[in-house]
């Protein structure tokens, strides 16, 4: 069991490495112009999860030409959604539990891609990197406060592996956008943002009112269910868990917030170098209940003034009826055509779709989900600007690619833990502050809440089920 003294020390330890990630020095084998090769060095990979978005993910590594996939492992495995990667790699190695997987096939991979339930990323990425595998891991990156601070230093501690949260705008044109505007003093000041995800969701049908986890269903005979809990504390199957619909409970995911936060706020927090806030407020709660996430949500971050930026609020709408208030001449809300679907299909064009609004003295800028660029309010301001703005540079390679690159030592990975870990753990504040629906302050030095014993008790969460405290050991 994990006592609150060993949380602290944990936290210290983590603290005291904190390091950026160096460049990683191995496998330099694939240099530079691959047009003259006759032959390109593949990074030998292991997928983990391939149902849905991890078939999403595989996809994406195949269309790079630089992976050759040698083992397959996914608790549903022959299932009707794992079925198509299994019949891409017919040859891969297949396995039900990952711990198995790295038992009896770790010298056939080099790297890892983990595609599974948000309280299933800590124990794969904690596993991956300890045994000297690099890891590609869908975001959010974890689910508690003190898993985040565990991955970070274990990060840290072998910084010669590529790690890269899958927010995949991150490699996109807003990263670069971003960093290019801020550098020529475009964007500069920021005081609020505003982000806003106003889609359907899929546990809007539940009931707010229930008083226990769902009862048992009827379990599908290809299913490891023991493993799919991983750490969590044991759960009867159920429907309302499996196939995605874990993102929105408490015990298993991290709601909108994880889900879209990621692909929202990345640019915002990692160049206006935001750390951690010292307020986390639940402004608005439709739906508040005990077991998951409400229906719709307002919650309010403020972080404190950087170097020699000013103190900023954030914002964060989520819910059909919960609209966040638009400047004037905010104009239409644009899609993204990019944004992968689900196996609940598309995300449906909305009047608001996802996207962020950044407040400043002077302008305001709205934009999209994921790599939609920034654009300039009022569009007279923008005319004003136009001679005034700096070339940006388009993207050497797109986070698969940027991954894999950095596995060879060729590229550093845009989205490391050592970076997304501190977004994510805003995510695990605002989901305590939401589960809560309550007002908290933070301290960032010490991180501690400073007004709520039973937030801080939060922050690790739950003990381990027995048989799984040795990851967080690791």
């Amino acid at each position: 069991m994990i006592t609150r003294r060993d949380f602290l020390k944990q936290m210290g330890t983590a603290m005291a490495g904190a390091a950026l990630l160096g460049t990683p020095e191995v496998l330099k084998a694939a240099t530079g112009d691959q047009k003259n090769k006759t032959k390109v060095e593949k990074i030998k990979m292991a997928l983990i999860g391939i149902g849905n978005r991890g078939q999403q993910d595989a996809e994406e590594f195949e269309k790079t030409g630089l992976v050759e996939v040698t083992c397959l492992c996914d608790v549903d495995m022959g299932a009707p959604h794992t079925q198509r990667v299994m019949n891409m790699y017919p040859k891969a190695k297949r396995f039900k539990d990952f711990r198995e997987m790295f038992d009896k096939a770790s010298g056939d991979f080099e790297a890892v891609c983990a595609a599974v339930p948000d309280h299933f990323h800590f124990p794969v990425a904690m596993l991956a990197l300890s045994q000297g595998k690099h890891i590609y891991l869908e975001k959010p990156m974890c689910r508690t406060f003190f898993e985040a601070e565990l991955m970070m230093d274990m990060a840290r501690r072998h910084p010669q592996l590529a790690t890269q949260v899958g927010n995949q705008g991150h490699s996109e044109a807003n990263y670069f956008q971003f960093k290019a505007w801020q550098e020529a003093g475009i964007i500069k000041d920021v005081t609020a943002v505003t982000a806003h995800m106003n889609n359907s969701r899929r546990w809007h049908k539940f009931d707010a009112n229930m008083k226990h986890m769902p009862d048992a269903d009827s379990m599908p005979s290809t299913i490891d269910w023991d493993t799919w809990l991983g750490a969590c504390s044991w759960h009867p199957y159920s429907e309302k868990y499996h196939q995605g619909n874990w993102r929105c409970w408490y015990d298993f995911g991290m709601g909108a917030l994880g889900d879209w936060g990621a692909h929202l706020l990345d640019t915002v927090h990692e160049f206006l170098d935001l750390g951690l806030p010292y307020e986390i407020s639940m402004k608005y709660a439709n739906g508040h209940n005990d077991f998951f996430y409400p229906f719709s949500s307002t919650l309010l971050f403020r972080f404190g003034a950087r170097k020699d930026m000013p103190p900023v609020d954030v914002t964060w709408y989520d819910g059909l009826d919960n609209l966040p208030p638009l400047p004037k001449n905010y104009g239409t809300s644009e899609y993204n055509a990019n944004v992968p679907s689900t196996n609940q299909g598309d995300t449906p064009k909305m009047d608001l779709n996802p996207g962020k609004i950044i407040y400043t003295p002077d302008l305001i800028f709205k934009g999209g989900s994921h790599g939609s660029t920034l654009k300039m309010l009022p569009s007279a301001k923008a005319e004003e600007w136009s001679h005034k703005m700096p070339e940006v540079p388009e993207s050497p390679s797109n986070h698969f690619v940027n991954f894999l690159r950095a596995c060879k030592g060729e590229e550093k990975t845009r989205s490391p833990f050592e970076i997304n870990g501190v977004l994510s753990e805003v995510f695990c504040l605002g989901v305590i502050a939401q589960r809560l629906n309550a007002q908290l302050f933070f301290d960032p030095r010490t991180k501690q809440f400073t007004n709520n014993e039973f937030a801080n008790a939060m922050l690790a969460g739950l003990p381990p089920r027995k048989g799984w405290e040795d990851f967080y050991k690791l």
